[in-house]
């Protein structure tokens, strides 16, 4: 494993940097693909699609038919990077009392 991946002190499981590209288990961050989107490792799927998808409707099984070089774990890393990134999130109140 060459470098690594924190985040505010929390442990990023299966994090890891190469070169210029940052891997999150099948979901990879390169500034040099697709203005650095969030993409299924090896492909030019995003996972914001991916997600909008199942959002909209769409089942696994549509996913896969739509497309080849996915597999169901790279869907369920989709789900799990999202319930991580709302997992994180703050509420402000800016109201007065």
């Amino acid at each position: 494993m060459a470098g690594g991946c924190e985040s505010g002190g929390e442990i990023v499981v299966k994090c890891y940097t190469l070169g210029r590209s940052t891997m999150l288990g099948p979901i990879e961050i390169n500034p040099d693909v697709m203005q650095g989107k969030l993409l299924i490792r090896n492909t030019r799927i995003p996972v914001e699609l991916l997600l909008r998808n199942l959002a909209e409707g769409a089942s696994f099984e549509d996913l896969l038919d739509a497309y080849p070089k996915l597999s169901t774990d790279d869907i369920r890393a989709c789900l799990a990077y999202a319930a991580d990134a709302v997992s994180h999130e703050a509420v402000l109140s800016l109201g007065s009392e």
